[in-house]
């Protein structure tokens, strides 16, 4: 329908452009194998007008269509684009709050650092201080312990004495085996 419009169209454009010269009265009307040739010419031009439309409308329709498919990627890659920022600041927030708690931990392990190194420091002082009781201790109680043997000899000794003085005094020893007690003790 639409190709014998424009057909009928350029015929009567081009009828009329023929009427709109001045028509000279010299002038002889053209062979009808001449207007016959124009309309089949003006035939010709409209199909290939025509055919120009279709094809010129088909790739306007694969443009269209082309544009729809790329608005939809680009759609798409606006929503992934706002996704991965998303996603970006999700990780931003993460990083943040795993560098917190490393620092966090960082303190935490220098504090606990620092209390090592001073139980270490009393450790190694409460070595010393036991190795130099201990010390003290062997130094001091075997010289002790052989004082006090030393002085319950002694003291064994003059207990004697006083037993066999007791007795002397009481009658019931006599004065030789007192004196081999004293003799003893000396």
């Amino acid at each position: 329908m639409m190709i014998w419009s424009l057909r009928l169209f350029y015929l009567s454009a081009l009828l009329g452009a023929v009427r709109a010269r001045p028509v000279k009265h010299a002038d002889r009307a053209a062979p009808r194998e001449d207007v016959n040739v124009l309309i089949f010419g003006v035939l010709q031009l409209g199909e290939s007008l025509n055919s120009v439309y279709e094809n010129t409308e088909g790739k306007v329709a694969n443009i269209l269509l082309t544009m729809k498919e790329h608005e939809g990627a680009l759609r798409r890659l606006g929503e992934q684009t706002a996704q991965a920022g998303e996603v970006e600041k999700q990780m931003k927030e993460v990083i943040e709050l795993l560098q917190e708690q490393m620092f966090q931990q960082e303190t935490q392990a220098k504090t606990a650092e620092g209390r090592l190194a001073d139980i270490e420091r009393e450790q190694a002082q409460l070595r010393t201080k036991v190795k130099s009781f201990e010390a003290y201790l062997n130094s001091t109680f075997p010289a002790s312990i052989k004082e006090l043997q030393f002085q319950k000899q002694k003291i064994d000794k003059h207990a004697k004495q006083l037993a066999a003085l007791q007795r002397l005094v009481s009658g019931d020893a006599s004065v030789g085996s007192a004196l081999s007690v004293f003799s003893e003790a000396l």
